[in-house]
């Protein structure tokens, strides 16, 4: 973990160039908003692919505050996800009310609806043309530090969520949240309230997601609802989830760090090909056939098999005990006579 850690801060300092920086700020994002992600997906098992509205609407509430409002951007960046996790309460109201394909279908509509209203409210969004959001420093900080910056920036971020991803799995509320993945029928039926159990995990999920949204705006200045309303981009917070496991703390980091390298390094070589979804595409199918429950499960049980296993009482048969008991009594008087 302190490794980990270090190498994270070391992380700046040891890129090459300002291009493998900002390649670092992209995977730290992904990396929060797959953790977030994981918030719905590792807890209740409900399998949304629309979590890009929820980074989308983070984004442009955050620059239609600064453009429009005047905010300060780090009021901004904050307001902007108590905005969106106020908007999710009647969302996940509606949307958890159903379950499995459903819920995705539910899911993907949001995304829809999101990129067809700031496309076409375009006096107030900025529509197909883009919004510009001001950077929150000034011009004086060039590119390079504003990417380094922004890399502990989300950082920081990232480790908000996972503290509190582990804060909850380690709770009763964390229990209840897992009994449901496991059969939603019979956790209710032992009492565990499920509905609210999923909506309070649903807001918190989309709170983190449109904070990561909120801060990628401020990084990278410019926001086009095309892109920021992508369910492409909510197909990989899944695949990144998988990839490293849902039900791990570290899964979706993990996830992220092998998905972004690999998109941006398909980018940086193909250029604008579609050869990174090719490449995601079979990703997607090893992890299905071989590693069905994630690379770190799937690590931990390779470890477990090859781990001493320890000895217990249930390993020693019957007439072992009897031996051992007859060997640890006294002997009895006519025994000590006889001899």
């Amino acid at each position: 973990m302190l490794a980990l850690a270090a190498l994270v801060i070391a992380f700046p300092s040891l890129a090459p160039d300002p291009f493998i920086l900002s390649v670092g700020v992209v995977i730290t994002s992904y990396a929060v908003l797959a953790t977030s992600w994981n918030f719905v997906g590792g807890f209740t098992g409900y399998i949304s692919l629309g979590h890009a509205a929820y980074s989308g609407l983070g984004a442009y509430a955050t620059g239609l505050l600064i453009v429009r409002a005047g905010f300060d951007p780090w009021v901004a960046l904050f307001a902007g996800g108590v905005l969106v996790a106020l908007l999710a309460v009647p969302i996940g109201i509606a949307s958890l009310r159903v379950r499995g394909a459903s819920f995705v279908i539910v899911s993907i509509a949001l995304v829809l609806i999101t990129l067809l209203v700031f496309q076409s409210w375009g006096d107030f969004t900025g529509g197909s043309d883009g919004l510009r959001v001001p950077r929150p420093f000034g011009p004086d900080v060039m590119r390079p530090e504003q990417h380094e910056r922004f890399f502990y920036l989300h950082a920081a971020l990232l480790a908000v969520a996972l503290l509190c991803w582990w804060v909850i799995d380690r709770s009763r509320f964390g229990a209840g949240l897992k009994a449901i993945r496991e059969d939603e029928d019979k956790a209710q039926s032992l009492g565990v309230p499920t509905f609210a159990y999923k909506l309070v995990a649903f807001v918190v999920s989309a709170f983190f997601t449109a904070l990561a949204g909120g801060l990628y705006a401020l990084w990278f200045g410019f926001l086009d609802p095309v892109f920021q309303f992508s369910i492409l981009a909510g197909s990989y917070l899944v695949l990144m989830s998988l990839l490293g496991g849902i039900r791990s703390l570290f899964g979706p980091v993990l996830g992220a760090v092998v998905v972004g390298y690999a998109m941006e390094y398909f980018k940086a070589q193909y250029g604008d090909t579609q050869l990174h979804l090719v490449a995601m595409g079979v990703l997607l199918a090893v992890v299905v056939l071989f590693m069905p429950d994630g690379i770190i499960p799937a690590l931990n049980g390779l470890v477990n098999r090859f781990r001493p296993r320890a000895a217990s009482i249930r390993e020693v048969t019957q007439g072992e005990l009897a031996e051992r008991r007859r060997e640890a009594e006294p002997p009895t008087s006519k025994q000590e006579v006889g001899r």
